[in-house]
C-alpha cells in the first residue's frame, strides 16, 4: 500500500493548523494541512510495517499513523495537541470523532514542561539569529510568544486555546518588526514565568490519562482487524500463494 494511500483512505481525523488556525493569517499566508490516518491492523502482520507519518499528498500537508499521535499527545507534544484542538476541522468519521472527544485524556501538567522546553529551543534559535544577523526572524518571534501564551492559559485554565484572539494585532506587530527585540524578549520572560507561576495551581492532572488512550486504540485496531476489505488483500500479498509451506 503506498503512503499516499494511507492518507486518502484511511484519514480518520483531519484539520488546518498554522496561522489560519491561530487567527494569524495574512494574505498569501500558506493553508497547512494535518491529519490523522488509521493503517489497516493486518500492515502490521508483515515484516514491514506502515509508516508512522506521511507527508502529503498536497502541498503543506502532514499526517500521522493513529498511534503514532497518540504517543506523541501522551508526551504533551505542543504540535500534536494543538492538531486535537484547531478550531478549523475539515474532517473527522466516527473513529476521528471519538478521539476528539479524548482531547482531555491528553492533557496534563506535564505540558508545562514539553511547552516551556520547546519553547526555549526556540529562544535559542532567536538569539543566535540576533547574535549573527543583528536581529531575530521576527516571524519565529511571534510564534514563539503565540506559544508561551498557549501555555500560560493551559496551564491556567486547563484548556487548550488555539486561536490567539485579541492578541492578534499585538503579535503581528511583532512579525511586521515593530516591536524592539528588548521589548520582545520582555514579553518572553514575562511570559515564561507566568507560566511557571501557573503551574503550580494548574487545574490538570499531574499525568495524562493513558489507560482511557490505549482501551480506544486497541478497539480502534481490533474493529480494523474485523474489517473484511482491504485486509483479504493485504493478507494475500504477505501470504502470498505457492510460499505457504517453503522453507
Amino acid at each position: 500500500m503506498r503512503p499516499e494511500s494511507l492518507v486518502t483512505d484511511h484519514t480518520i481525523y483531519a484539520c488546518v493548523m498554522g496561522s489560519r488556525a491561530f487567527g494569524l493569517a495574512t494574505e498569501g499566508s500558506d493553508t497547512d494541512l494535518r491529519g490523522v490516518f488509521l493503517a489497516p491492523t493486518p500492515l502490521f502482520w508483515g515484516f514491514e510495517k506502515p509508516p508512522t507519518h506521511v507527508e502529503g499528498p498536497a502541498e503543506e500537508q502532514f499526517s500521522w499513523e493513529l498511534e503514532r499521535f497518540c504517543e506523541l499527545a501522551l508526551r504533551g507534544n505542543p504540535n500534536i495537541l494543538e492538531c486535537l484542538h484547531s478550531p478549523l476541522v475539515e474532517y473527522a468519521d466516527a473513529t476521528g470523532r471519538e478521539l476528539l472527544a479524548l482531547r482531555g485524556a491528553f492533557l496534563s501538567r506535564t505540558v508545562h514542561e514539553t511547552f516551556v522546553r520547546y519553547a526555549h529551543g526556540q529562544r535559542r534559535k532567536l538569539d543566535a539569529d540576533v547574535r549573527t544577523h543583528g536581529a531575530p526572524r521576527w516571524k519565529h518571534a511571534m510564534h514563539l510568544l503565540r506559544l508561551l501564551m498557549t501555555a500560560r492559559d493551559l496551564l491556567r485554565t486547563g484548556v487548550l486555546t488555539v486561536d490567539v484572539g485579541d492578541h492578534r494585532e499585538e503579535l503581528l506587530e511583532v512579525k511586521r518588526g515593530e516591536v524592539p527585540w528588548a521589548e520582545v524578549e520582555a514579553r518572553m520572560n514575562r511570559l515564561t514565568a507566568e507560566a511557571e507561576g501557573a503551574a503550580a495551581h494548574s487545574p490538570l492532572p499531574e499525568e495524562p490519562d493513558r489507560r482511557r488512550v490505549e482501551d480506544f486504540l486497541v478497539r480502534t485496531r481490533r474493529a480494523s482487524a474485523l474489517q473484511p476489505y482491504p485486509d483479504e488483500q493485504v493478507v494475500q500479498r504477505v501470504v502470498s500463494p505457492g510460499r505457504v509451506g517453503q522453507a
